[in-house]
């Protein structure tokens, strides 16, 4: 099946996806600030760059989209069908990339906790998994 957006249209889409302050963390940015945790986004010196982190605690969050980084048997994780070759091989380096830079941070000593698209639509759930990951909130962090 050939794709249904010509190369020009298929290169706009793809330029407008980002890397920071996508939809899923900015969801779970306003509900840790909402639970009155303060937090450094995008924090460097951290491997992987965690899209969350919060130095006092040295607790990092890695929010990954379900396609991007191929989450397993997820309905949001698919392998296109054109050029499946391709995708199939990004995805394992994706997936590789993600294990290694969370063992990096786990080496330096930092605590990691992987937040999953899929996982967003459950807000209750997430909630508990968050404040449980982060333990009770500081005035300070």
């Amino acid at each position: 099946m050939a794709d249904r957006l010509t190369k020009a249209a298929r290169s706009a889409h793809m330029a407008r996806i980002r890397r920071r302050d996508t939809r899923p963390e900015l969801i779970v940015r306003r509900l840790l600030h909402r639970l009155g945790y303060r937090f450094r986004i995008q924090l460097g010196g951290v491997p992987g760059r965690p899209d969350v982190a919060f130095t006092r605690r040295k607790k990092a969050i890695f929010i990954h989209g379900c396609f991007w980084h191929a989450h397993e048997k997820c309905s949001l994780s698919r392998i296109p069908k054109t050029r499946t070759r391709f995708w199939t091989e990004k995805f394992a380096a994706n997936r590789e990339r993600d294990r290694r830079l969370e063992q990096a941070a786990k080496d330096a000593g930092w605590k990691c906790l992987v937040v999953w698209e899929c996982e967003l639509k459950e807000a209750a759930w997430l909630e508990r998994n968050l404040v449980k990951f982060l333990g009770p909130k500081r005035l300070r962090e």
